[in-house]
């Protein structure tokens, strides 16, 4: 239910944190992955770590620059090339470079916020979905977050994208239905990642956050992946336009956001 032996997957943001684990697990599940993310070295050492713990072949890097429409075609293209499709993509890659109350953002910062985290996913999205749609088979899956579900005084822009990635799912999942390609999102808590290391870091934030948690901690990197490989797998296979939280509970606490 979990195999994923001979399966091509494309994971955006996945040099590091969250994106490495679900590429790391995929592979081991028997994917053949496409690491990307903007830094070349971070891409080859992600991968080269891969072949090395799973077999030699099963990753490759190719640097994109997911703000950068034709860097997103060439790693399409690219990954298209070296596997001759793929099959499951995973749209993990955003930045938040505000953080604060929504009237101090400038418009730079708000058009960065939606142009990495929502348009860029479309773009993503929109190269590889023809051909899933064209096999009539596939799985997307975009990393949101628990933010989008609840305001905050402090990452509000940032929110308001993980929010418009969750519709996402549930519009493509609609549009490509008929063409047996799912479209999914999981909305992780906080997770010990290197980009939410302000948070986790600092001790009156990760104290009032674990203390608010029903399971009384963070989440790891590896957590997420795991649901990452049940909407990927043929466990996953009747689940479409649903956003999955993975949180340790604290929604269902009734945390609404920093």
């Amino acid at each position: 239910m979990f195999d994923l032996t001979g399966a091509r997957a494309l994971i955006s943001g996945s040099s590091r944190g969250i994106g490495l684990a679900i590429a790391t697990r995929m592979a081991e599940a028997g994917a053949r992955v496409t690491i990307s993310s903007r830094k070349s070295d971070a891409c080859q050492a992600a991968a080269d770590a891969i072949n090395q713990a799973h077999g030699d072949g099963l990753a490759i890097p190719i640097p994109a620059d997911i703000s950068v429409r034709a860097d997103l075609e060439n790693l399409v293209e690219t990954a298209n090339s070296a596997w001759g499709g793929i099959d499951l993509l995973i749209c993990n890659a955003a930045s938040n470079p505000h953080y604060g109350p929504l009237a101090g953002i400038t418009d730079e910062q708000f058009r960065k916020v939606f142009e990495n985290n929502v348009l860029s996913t479309h773009w993503l999205i929109s190269l590889v979905a023809p051909g899933m749609r064209a096999r009539r088979d596939g799985a997307i899956t975009i990393i949101s977050s628990i933010g989008g579900l609840t305001g905050s005084a402090a990452i509000g822009a940032y929110n308001i994208s993980k929010a418009a990635d969750m519709q996402l799912a549930r519009n493509l999942a609609v549009e490509f239905g008929k063409d047996n390609v799912r479209v999914n999102c999981i909305a992780p808590g906080l997770v010990r990642t290197a980009f939410s290391r302000a948070l986790w870091t600092n001790p009156d934030v990760l104290g009032g956050y674990e203390a608010k948690t029903p399971l009384g901690r963070i989440g790891e990197a590896d957590e997420i992946a795991g649901t990452a490989i049940f909407l990927s797998a043929r466990a996953g296979s009747f689940v479409t336009g649903q956003t999955i939280v993975v949180d340790g509970g604290v929604t269902i606490a009734g945390v609404t956001g920093a």
